[in-house]
């Protein structure tokens, strides 16, 4: 959701500035039903008191005849091919059903992910100070790692993050002028093997976290709502998902959209253990 259109009240302030709340479903019914639900001002989360009444409007329009479809394909394309191509087909899909794909620039993306970085770690150092302090000993060595990088940053790092959140915001704004949305793959990857001994002594690969997390950063930074629907699987088997992105409280696109990405994705494959649980 949008930063302030749920709720956060009760939930860790882990890092309180690029934290929105949303659904997690196995459908994207179910993801309009909750967001329905949820999305509404909270007098006791005072970033979400002024918010657009939330509306779920032509969510189950036939076709997407009048959607512009916002795509840097440069960005788009800085994935592994197998994730690439089941994500250009799920664009052509969206395409026949009448929306029109318009390609746009996504400025000073370098900034805005080593300010992602700054804010984040920063937030998260200045919570868990007494943590880091009086418990130091019992944490992980990933989080030990992550909260000694954050104690580099100063002040003045955290102001300019700020301030490039200021322009990427701005540019969204000039973007979102002429595109109902942006499409990205999720993740450019598929998720990674897990070894035995990652079962003992947990595991760290901060470049492929990093990586992981190339294409979600832009929302978390700028509180912009994204949603994202598996699309396929790689031939490994892994499933594979597009991301799409719409203008502040604008979910009511996303739901739309997402609905026909659903139709794209010609299977839902079960993992090998899996439990029903409203059987």
């Amino acid at each position: 959701g949008t930063f302030g259109r749920i709720s956060c009240h009760g939930s860790l302030p882990l890092s309180y500035s690029t934290v929105s709340v949303g659904p997690i479903c196995t459908s994207v019914a179910d993801a309009a039903i909750v967001y329905s639900i949820l999305a509404e001002p909270d007098l006791l989360y005072p970033y979400g008191l002024k918010q657009p009444k939330a509306t779920l409007s032509d969510m189950c329009a036939p076709d997407l005849k009048g959607l512009k479809l916002g795509v840097d394909w440069t960005f788009f394309k800085a994935c592994d091919a197998e994730v690439l191509s089941a994500c250009e087909k799920a664009v052509k899909h969206l395409q026949s059903l009448g929306a029109s794909v318009v390609e746009v620039s996504l400025p000073e993306m370098e900034e805005a992910r080593v300010a992602h970085v700054i804010c984040i770690l920063s937030e998260m150092r200045d919570f868990l100070q007494p943590d880091f302090n009086k418990h130091f000993h019992e944490m992980n060595l990933e989080t030990r790692a992550s909260l000694a990088l954050a104690s580099q940053f100063t002040a003045l790092d955290y102001i300019k993050a700020n301030r490039q959140r200021t322009r990427s915001m701005r540019f969204l704004q000039e973007i979102f002028s002429t595109v109902n949305c942006i499409l990205t793959p999720a993740v450019p990857c598929t998720a990674p093997r897990i070894y035995e001994s990652d079962l003992l002594t947990g595991s760290s690969d901060m470049s492929f976290t990093v990586r992981s997390m190339r294409f979600m950063q832009l929302g978390n930074f700028t509180g912009i709502p994204g949603l994202v629907v598996p699309i396929g699987y790689s031939t490994a088997g892994l499933p594979i998902s597009l991301q799409v992105m719409a203008k502040w409280w604008d979910e009511a696109v996303l739901l739309r959209i997402g609905l026909k990405l659903e139709q794209f994705r010609d299977q839902t494959k079960k993992p090998s253990i899996y439990y029903d649980i409203l059987a």
